[in-house]
């Protein structure tokens, strides 16, 4: 119905041990979780729930044998490595060769850049933790991939109703995945998977995507990713699992990443885009658009038209206001028409001079300061100092980060603050079902057994088995709906008597 709607983001770091190039990142991965816990935790450490989790079924309504499945889809196995659950209900764990911060459940886009960037944090703290026992400090990078052909994720998560053929998502997100980049690309110096084409590119995800629908996310990436694992009751809804995004250090880079998404579902969950968007030779159109960032290549439309990728952006948002204005009576909540606003603000911009965004949107920000470079030194694209003023962009440490260096200087605008984002670093939205979570780990840190996105498992006194409290719908276990529970119980004994009571 608007911009509202379930939402998160996983990130997955790149990571490093300075001064060891050799260095096992999933060793380094492991340390830096654990490090964490160790400085963090403060009682017993809570295990995460995997009963629940299906990675192998597909929407398109099969389920793929385990004996075929590659190693890295087997995401429902406790292989033993470091996984820990925050208070602000977020997970941070070692993803193959990766730490990751998983995100709470947001229910809008300002949330979702607020927890996301609660994340950067949360890792660089882990990184600190970490390098305080001589074994070589430990670097992490938000960005997409390692320069040499290797690829990682930054995922994004939405709660969309089960009812919505999904096909309908295929048909209709595919343009607009391809022509997102736009808003969102992170930007890269490189052409091709192992970037030794020369030139720069929007996107530093687009190389790696080989078909367009499918349910691997390391092997044969696709542009739609079909894994049907919702977190949720499964009669009601579907988790869209996206994976082509970039790791956004921009804040309206991000806020638009999962604003418009948002939007753009909500179209097609009540079947009013009807315009045939669809581009011919989607996963070539998504890197002809990456490497273009004079932002003029025509993509060829269902519709017989060719328009670029702004332009087809601007498809989608005149969409989005026929539709809040024949929808919505023409009275968007607020969190809607700030986004409208925010999209048709960028993208007039960069039909005018995309160098006018080199203040919010990552990609931009990154070419202005390779520009600058190049100018200066003559230098051409397939120069090594390059590729490490794109690294160092991602460095998430603040005092040798580009991009951090950048909003020191004024340079690159905000939404969030420094108070907000150390609040969220340990406080759960209010508004998802992450409150309850959050709000029981930290509170009953000894009774908590184990959790996950859709249940908490408390080890009381008294019960001979563990006791699983079932959080299938992620709109309850709110403030508004547990908080004042929560408050009058010390005990989780007390809380679980009430909550069964009920």
């Amino acid at each position: 119905m608007s911009v509202r709607r379930v939402m998160g983001t996983e990130t997955e770091f790149g990571i490093s041990v300075q001064g060891h190039p050799q260095a096992n990142p999933m060793v380094a991965s492991t340390r830096l979780v654990n490090a964490y816990a160790g400085a963090t935790l403060k009682a017993r450490r809570a295990r995460w729930d995997f009963e629940e989790e299906s990675p192998l079924r597909d929407a398109r309504g099969f389920e793929m044998s385990r004996e075929v499945a590659d190693a890295s889809q087997l995401t429902d196995e406790d292989l033993g490595l470091a996984n820990i659950i925050l208070t602000n209900g977020a997970r941070l764990y070692v993803d193959h060769a990766h730490p990751e911060y998983s995100a709470p459940e947001c229910t809008n886009p300002m949330d979702g850049v607020l927890w996301d960037k609660a994340g950067e944090q949360v890792a660089l703290d882990a990184a600190r933790f970490a390098s305080t026992g001589g074994e070589g400090d430990l670097l992490l990078y938000k960005n997409n991939t390692d320069g040499k052909g290797a690829s990682y994720g930054a995922h994004e998560n939405y709660l969309v109703r089960r009812s919505t053929p999904f096909g309908d998502i295929v048909r209709h997100l595919t343009p607009f995945f391809v022509s997102r980049q736009v808003l969102c690309g992170a930007g890269r110096v490189g052409i091709g998977q192992d970037g030794r084409g020369d030139g720069f590119q929007l996107s530093q995800r687009a190389d790696f995507f080989e078909v367009e629908v499918g349910l691997e996310t390391t092997l044969k990436r696709p542009i739609i990713n079909t894994r049907d694992e919702p977190h949720a009751d499964p009669e009601k809804y579907r988790r869209l699992h996206v994976i082509l995004g970039d790791a956004n250090l921009a804040e309206t880079s991000t806020y638009l990443k999962l604003g418009t998404t948002a939007m753009v579902l909500s179209m097609i969950e009540d079947r009013f885009v009807t315009t045939d968007l669809r581009v011919s030779r989607p996963v070539a159109s998504l890197k002809a658009v990456s490497h273009d960032p004079g932002l003029s290549h025509l993509l060829e439309v269902g519709d017989g038209r060719r328009m670029t990728a702004v332009q087809l952006q601007w498809e989608y948002l005149h969409l989005a206001h026929r539709y809040v204005q024949e929808r919505r009576g023409g009275q968007p909540d607020q969190p809607t028409k700030d986004l409208l606003a925010c999209w048709e603000r960028v993208l007039t911009t960069l039909e005018r001079d995309p160098f006018e965004l080199a203040d919010e949107l990552d990609w931009v920000a990154k070419l202005q300061l390779l520009q600058s470079y190049r100018d200066r030194d003559g230098l051409d694209w397939s120069h090594a100092k390059l590729h490490l003023i794109d690294l160092q962009y991602a460095d998430l440490r603040p005092d040798k980060g580009l991009y951090h260096q950048l909003v020191r200087l004024g340079r690159m605008k905000r939404l969030t603050d420094d108070a907000a984002v150390e609040r969220a670093m340990h406080e759960p939205p209010h508004d998802t079902r992450a409150y309850f979570r959050g709000r029981c780990l930290a509170q009953y840190p000894d009774e908590i057994a184990a959790a996950s996105w859709d249940s908490v498992i408390f080890d009381l006194p008294g019960h001979e088995s563990l006791q699983r409290v079932p959080t299938l719908d992620p709109l309850r276990g709110t403030r508004s709906h547990v908080g004042t529970l929560l408050d009058q119980h010390d005990t989780a004994l007390g809380l679980f008597e009430a909550l069964t009571a009920r």
